[in-house]
């Protein structure tokens, strides 16, 4: 089994990824490998509605000058998806807004649906407010491309500002943990 992870924060070394890396770890020692994607480090253009990918119906994006159809392979070839990122003025960053986009409209207009019954998960990180709201994105993203998204309870929304702040949300460390078994019991039954 395999469980792509997305990190649309631009901070290599942030609270999201510090987070999303424990997530990882949990999965890793119940031997599930897994793949960490720097969704920022690509400099995705935006999707420029061609409809390209409407017309050809097979699940890519037309722009080869990135790595987006990369990024639509791994996750097609995986078990599981994790988006993950820290709440930036009530969305989420910009970086992964353009990544859904594109990959969204590439997965929604393939004829297989590549993304129908994996497992997904969500980690949100916010330093006051929105976090909601870029979870509820980040959760109907997937579940608009038929993904069998898993939660935690609480939910998966982790306040944090500064580097490691994300360990003193105790609330947010259960939620990690919790969704990390929920991960592991949903692929477990597939």
């Amino acid at each position: 089994m395999k469980v792509v992870a997305l990190n649309g924060s631009p901070r290599l070394l942030g609270n999201t990824s510090n987070a999303l890396n424990v997530v990882l770890d949990e999965l890793n020692k119940e031997g599930i490998d897994t793949e960490y994607i720097q969704v920022y480090e690509d400099h995705m253009n935006p999707c420029n509605h061609c409809s390209s990918c409407e017309v050809r119906g097979d699940g890519r994006c037309v722009a080869e000058d990135d790595n987006m159809n990369l990024y639509l392979d791994k996750m097609k070839a995986a078990d599981g998806i994790i988006l993950a990122s820290p709440t930036y003025y009530g969305s989420c960053t910009a970086q992964l807004k353009i990544f859904l986009e594109r990959a969204g409209l590439a997965c929604m207009f393939d004829k297989d649906r590549p993304l129908r019954g994996k497992v997904g998960a969500a980690l949100v990180i916010q330093e006051r407010n929105g976090g909601y709201a870029v979870y509820s994105e980040l959760v109907n993203w997937m579940l608009s491309n038929e993904v069998t998204v898993v939660g935690s309870n609480p939910l998966c929304v982790i306040n944090a500002k500064n580097p490691f702040d994300y360990e003193n949300d105790e609330k947010g460390m259960k939620a990690l943990k919790m969704m990390s078994k929920n991960i592991i019991s949903e692929l477990e039954k597939r």
